[in-house]
């Protein structure tokens, strides 16, 4: 049987056989300690998205059932004293309110390739931290940029929409219908407003250059609830355009 003495041991570390080394205190997660750990933030900010959007939607659930229930209801005319159908057909301006659903469906792209850039960023992360390795430096903010833009153009192509129904003698108070269609394109554009100030806010973190677990965080999260308002505005656009 061979035997070990202090100079084989010795002899074996000058040929390059060092002992191993102790534990850097990674945590016992098998992961590096300067990768970012996005879950919990990720999965507590998502969590609060799916309340909003609940909550959207229960709004517009009860706009609709109003909707549908006023549209086929009576109401009483003092003029004639009997109960008559007031509902009357709104003229809305149907190309204008299709070329701003093209807008907000190309914004729901943009978002999504920023989201997507962002999400790339954080998980080449831990590859660009190695010396020597070079990723280039991918941003996301010309899709948040863009976002922006058409954002602020479908807003715009709403403004326009109202005052073309003002133009063929439609306002607020003309008549059920058209009391609706402003309550409904309002209320989503409002809404939608609220996710501008979300999408300002990214594209901010992004010029500022602030840390990556935020701005993944931030973006992920409003590009979903953009995703969420432009479904919304399809369904509120078939809901104008069949429920007559």
């Amino acid at each position: 049987m061979a035997t070990y003495t202090p100079t084989t041991l010795r002899d074996g570390i000058g040929r390059g056989h060092e002992p191993p080394l102790p534990p850097s205190g990674g945590g016992g997660d098998g992961r590096g300690g300067n990768v970012p750990d996005y879950g919990a933030r990720l999965r507590r900010a998502r969590l609060g998205l799916i309340c909003a959007i609940v909550t959207v939607c229960m709004v517009f659930i009860a706009l609709t059932s109003a909707y549908i229930v006023r549209q086929g209801m009576p109401t009483f005319d003092d003029a004639s004293n009997s109960y008559i159908h007031d509902w009357g057909r709104v003229a809305l301006p149907w190309m204008l309110l299709a070329i701003n659903t093209l807008v907000l469906l190309v914004s729901s792209v943009t978002m999504e390739l920023a989201r997507r850039s962002v999400a790339r960023q954080a998980a080449l992360a831990p590859v660009k931290s190695i010396p020597g390795v070079s990723l280039g430096d991918e941003r996301s903010f010309p899709w948040l940029g863009m976002t922006v833009l058409l954002g602020f153009g479908f807003l715009a192509g709403q403004w326009l929409a109202w005052g073309e129904l003002h133009n063929r003698g439609f306002y607020v108070n003309t008549n059920p219908s058209s009391s609706f269609a402003f309550l409904l394109t309002v209320t989503h554009a409002v809404h939608l407003g609220g996710g501008m100030i979300a999408l300002l806010w990214a594209a901010s973190a992004s010029l500022l250059h602030q840390p990556l677990e935020s701005r993944r965080i931030t973006v992920d999260v409003t590009a979903w609830y953009w995703h969420f308002m432009a479904v919304l505005w399809i369904y509120i656009f078939a809901l104008l355009g069949l429920a007559k």
